[in-house]
């Protein structure tokens, strides 16, 4: 029964803060959001038995989108005196989050030593005899190997797309010559003079 609740209770608040990822104007809020949308989904991924998957949902997706946040920070012009005068205002809601997100945890763990769901055990019936790390690193390199590969080069392809739509031709702005700045000598780039009383340097 447990394992029924905790798989609603997730799958319900991934559906919502998915929803509500996409539907929010404020950018930084829907960053949030998605950031709960991970937290759940690595709880769905704990009740199936696949603790490798949730900890990299984590790690590596909830770092990446504070990364995210940062740089939508640093790109937006947001007026951070306006954000401190907020965080009184939005402490409750804050408070109440934390809570929800302490709850779920405690939930996930519950579930998980109640033993993984037998729908996810017959669906991927793996070897008892080795954990889930190592289950997957032999999945995915032997069978699935070329798909894995083909994921890699749609990722390299889709950051070589990226960088080529960052340094594009752009007009009225002055390209640099590493060459001639290297080739440039120190007696090149200053002069030494000497002014008489009450007159300026000549540029």
């Amino acid at each position: 029964m447990i394992q029924a609740i905790a798989f609603y209770l997730f799958a319900t608040l991934v559906i919502v803060s998915g929803a509500l990822t996409i539907t929010a104007r404020n950018p930084v809020h829907a960053v949030l959001w998605l950031i709960f949308a991970f937290f759940n989904a690595a709880g769905l991924m704990v009740l199936v038995g696949a603790e490798f998957i949730a900890m990299l949902l984590i790690i590596v997706y909830v770092g990446a989108v504070a990364v995210l946040f940062l740089f939508v920070v640093m790109m937006l012009n947001i007026d951070f005196a306006e954000l401190r005068a907020g965080f009184a205002r939005y402490a409750a809601i804050g408070v109440v989050f934390a809570i929800a997100l302490a709850a779920e945890i405690m939930v996930a763990f519950g579930a998980w030593s109640a033993g993984a769901i037998e729908l996810g055990r017959r669906a991927a019936p793996i070897d008892p005899t080795i954990n889930n790390i190592e289950a997957i690193g032999r999945l995915l390199y032997t069978r699935y190997l070329f798909v894995f590969e083909g994921a890699g080069l749609v990722l390299l392809v889709a950051m070589i797309g990226a960088i080529v739509l960052t340094h594009r031709e752009r007009g009225g702005v002055r390209a640099q010559n590493v060459s001639r700045q290297n080739a440039r000598r120190p007696q090149d780039a200053t002069r030494n003079t000497q002014p008489g009383v009450g007159q300026g340097v000549e540029l």
